[in-house]
Formats: C-alpha cells, structure tokens, sequence
C-alpha cells in the first residue's frame, strides 16, 4: 500500500534582522515570533521612556507589557504613515499620560526632598565623579519638568526623534512641539544652578 506523502508548508518565522515594517505585517498576521522580535527591540526603549516620564520603575514595566499589547490588538491598523517606532512610542506616551495619579504621588515625594543635601552626601561617595553628578542632576531637572515638556525633551535627546516625528507621537502640532521644548530649556536653564548648589568644581 503506498503511503500518503503529506506536504507542509513552513510559515517564515521572524528574525531579529526583519525591519520593523516587515514584523508589524507579520504582527498583524497574528505571528507570535514576529511580536517577540518587536518586544525585544522596543522593550529598552519603551521601558527607558516611561520610567523618565513617570519616575518609576514598576509603572514602566507594566507599560511596557501593556504597549505590546496594544501593538499585538492593533497591528493590522497601522496604516504606514510613519516609521513603526513613532508608532509605538505614540502608544507608549499615551500609557505614560494614563498613568498620572500615581505618578504624582511620587512627584510630591520628590519635590518634598532636600535635594542639594543628597547631592552633597551622594558626591561624597568613594569614585563618585562630576560627571556622574552632573548626570544625576539633569535627571532631577527633567523630573521638575511639566511631564509634556519632559517627553519632549526625552524624546529629542535621548531618542533622536526629529519635532515632526515627536508631533506624530505626542499627537500635536509641530510648532507645539517647538514651543514645549523652548519652554522646557528655559525650565532647564533655571533648575541646574539650583539642584546644582553644593556641588564642588
């Protein structure tokens, strides 16, 4: 009796190498590989960006779990009018602005704080450098900022999204964008003397 010869065809499973586009249509298809290369890329990133923006750091991780979520239900609606990342940052920064209440409840911790007390303790420390400090005191200083102001600022510098890409994810008008980071500078320009104070040349 001849045996029955059964064909399978193989599904290409994603690979780390896949551009973002390729892996959201994947993601959209419902492959499950394709969502795990998405969440290792954009699980620094996102975790990175909420943590700033919120000031903690369970919040952020629960963001990001909740952001790839999105992206799993919501993959096929991405409509390609702009890059994946300002995508998912977009829906990052919305869960970061949900996450307002208790996020203020750590602001008032922190504003509570005699920070040029800390800093002198934490200078102190053995193989503590200026440049650590100074880090650690433009942290604070983005901290202080108005959080729309923060992302902004977060998302220019450290991310290297250009103001349009930022209008797309922050979903406002570029001059917006503009003027929240002129305002935001001069914030900044305000604060470091002042968190500065007890810091030694």
């Amino acid at each position: 009796m001849r045996k029955k010869i059964e064909t399978r065809i193989e599904r290409p499973t994603a690979s780390s190498d896949d551009s973002d586009e390729v892996l959201i249509a994947r993601v959209a298809q419902r492959d499950r590989a394709a969502l795990t290369s998405l969440y290792r890329r954009y699980h620094g990133p996102i975790l990175r960006f909420v943590q700033r923006l919120t000031g903690d750091v369970d919040i952020a991780s629960e963001a990001v779990n909740d952001v790839m979520l999105v992206v799993w239900e919501r993959a096929a609606t991405f409509a390609g009018n702009s890059k994946v990342s300002t995508w998912i940052m977009g829906i990052a920064y919305r869960k970061a602005m949900k996450l307002g209440s208790r996020r203020q409840r750590w602001i008032t911790r922190f504003k509570a704080a005699d920070w040029s007390e800390v800093i002198e303790r934490s200078e102190a420390l053995e193989g503590l450098t200026k440049e650590v400090v100074e880090r650690d005191l433009l942290y604070r200083a983005l901290q202080r900022l108005p959080e729309k102001q923060r992302a902004v600022v977060e998302l220019t510098y450290f991310f290297g999204y250009s103001y349009e890409e930022i209008a797309k994810i922050v979903d406002c008008p570029a001059n917006t964008v503009k003027t929240r980071m002129f305002h935001a500078r001069a914030k900044l320009k305000e604060l470091l003397p002042q968190l500065g104070h007890g810091v030694r040349d």
